[in-house]
């Protein structure tokens, strides 16, 4: 086991953290301020590959590994955990076009999508499917050559400014066999967008719910066979489990940091706050419990990688781990900050109202909590986890 990243690995951290450095921190407050979706600067990180990172090369992506696209992840996230969230759901996306998709699709969409020149939106959840999202209502039925689409998708990142949607519907009976994915531009008739949602964070990616009326989409546009859908999103899902989870590092990361410098420069009863015993334990734990979230993510990435059979188990728990932990550490961070934490000049009520979600979204952690706990009450469990 090598705790170690490669010589590779750290090439692609680098660019990332200079990328952060130059072209998201300067500009993350008022994004987040003005609720502006940075496109032009998102086409920049596509220009490095972050928006096709384990998408296929035969489609233009860089094809690494998911251990590889969390080195990437962390870094931006440190600066912008709101864009960055958003690029890592873009290549979700993105990763399941060029890997189901037909070959003209793919072909088609592929190097748009992983070149940033395009961008993707992932429309699972619905206004009365969440957690259980193998309830799904929005329907496609098959008519000649064609799909046609109806119903609605709520609390889908991008929506309204991205290019093409890759849609989770129903066109067999019910349950999760009964669910298939399509690839749909976004700009199809009968696409109607909902107002941006207003939200406490990840202001710098428009929310917005998709209504489909009458949607003709090309038979050509299903992605695997009818009824992949569901597992192609599940399979998706552990993916972005992942990177969600990996953003929560990259913000507790950066709230970190801002703390070290923080303790460093304020003085309180003659001595600057780095002198106080109390809160360099309170600095301590949340440097330990940041590297144990790291730590668990990058499991969960080689477990994937690996084709391990209990990777979405190992998935569920850096996800339930690093966002739990990752929102802690950054409430800690502005908790040493006092009353300037609380300002908007400083980014840590910032990093803290963009890490709050992510316990709730890729399924809640409560959901996490589910998956793990029935891996672990299966005859076998014992012998596996571990």
């Amino acid at each position: 086991m090598n705790f170690e990243l490669s010589e590779d690995q750290r090439a692609f951290q680098q660019t990332a953290r200079e990328f952060a450095l130059n072209e998201l921190a300067p500009h993350a407050a008022r994004w987040d301020a003005e609720a502006h979706f940075p496109r032009e600067v998102i086409a920049q990180a596509g220009e490095l590959g972050f928006c096709g990172l384990y998408a296929s090369t035969d489609h233009d992506g860089l094809g690494l590994t998911r251990l590889d696209a969390t080195v990437v992840f962390e870094e931006l996230a440190a600066a912008d955990p709101s864009t960055t969230a958003f690029i890592t759901i873009h290549n979700m996306a993105t990763w399941m076009v060029t890997s189901f998709a037909s070959a003209e699709v793919a072909a088609h969409w592929g190097p748009l999508l992983t070149s940033g020149r395009k961008l993707a939106s992932y429309c699972l959840t619905e206004p009365g499917a969440g957690s259980d999202a193998a309830s799904l209502k929005t329907a496609a039925r098959r008519e000649a050559d064609h799909y046609v689409l109806d119903g609605s998708k709520a609390f889908i990142s991008g929506a309204g400014s991205t290019d093409v949607l890759v849609v989770m519907c129903r066109t067999g009976g019910p349950g999760a066999a009964g669910i298939s994915a399509l690839v749909v531009p976004a700009d199809s008739p009968g696409i109607q967008y909902g107002k941006k949602e207003e939200k406490m964070g990840w202001n710098s990616q428009p929310t917005r719910v998709i209504s489909f009326d009458g949607v003709r989409v090309p038979a050509t546009h299903l992605l695997g066979q009818e009824g992949d859908g569901f597992k192609i999103a599940m399979k998706g899902l552990d993916g972005g489990r992942i990177n969600i989870a990996t953003c929560s590092v990259g913000a507790a990361q950066g709230a970190l940091n801002a703390a070290q410098r923080y303790m460093h420069e304020r003085r309180q009863f003659g001595k600057t706050l780095a002198e106080f015993q109390a809160l360099q334990f309170k600095l301590a734990d949340m440097a330990t419990e940041l590297v144990a979230a790291r730590q668990m993510v990058r499991l969960a990435a080689s477990k994937l990688d690996a084709g391990h059979p209990d990777a979405t188990t190992y998935c569920a728990m850096a996800k339930r781990l690093a966002t739990d932990l990752g929102f802690e550490v950054c409430n800690q961070a502005l908790q040493l900050h006092g009353g300037y934490g609380y300002l908007r000049e400083f980014p840590l009520e910032r990093l803290l109202r963009d890490a709050r979600v992510h316990q709730i979204l890729e399924g809640t952690n409560e959901i996490m909590r589910v998956i793990i706990a029935r891996r672990m009450l299966q005859d076998n469990a014992t012998e596996t986890i571990r």
